[in-house]
């Protein structure tokens, strides 16, 4: 159920999440424009858990080594973990298709 104020969200989550529900107040009026927009394709853009992921394997890639000699071997590094990360991205997008 969307909410259609800002002070509906606000009344359900001030207490548990303030510094969201304040977020939320401030930024109201740019965010009432994505509730016009079809379920699906909001629940294609809201979810972060894909870049997370992938923050993720970079972090541990770079993590490990430390230090590089030179911006072309992170560049590297980086493409190859890349590389590794998209071959587990088997399970399609859900509702990609209509987004």
């Amino acid at each position: 159920m969307p909410f259609t104020t800002g002070e509906a969200f606000e009344e359900r989550w001030l207490e548990r999440f303030p510094m969201i529900s304040r977020t939320w107040r401030t930024n109201w009026v740019n965010l009432i424009p994505s509730f016009d927009y079809p379920l699906e394709l909001r629940r294609v853009t809201y979810t972060t858990n894909a870049v997370e992921a992938l923050n993720a394997q970079l972090r541990k890639v770079t993590k490990k080594r430390g230090a590089f000699p030179t911006p072309e071997a992170i560049g590297k590094v980086m493409y190859l973990a890349l590389q590794r990360a998209s071959r587990k991205w088997s399970r399609p997008i859900r509702d990609w298709p209509t987004a």
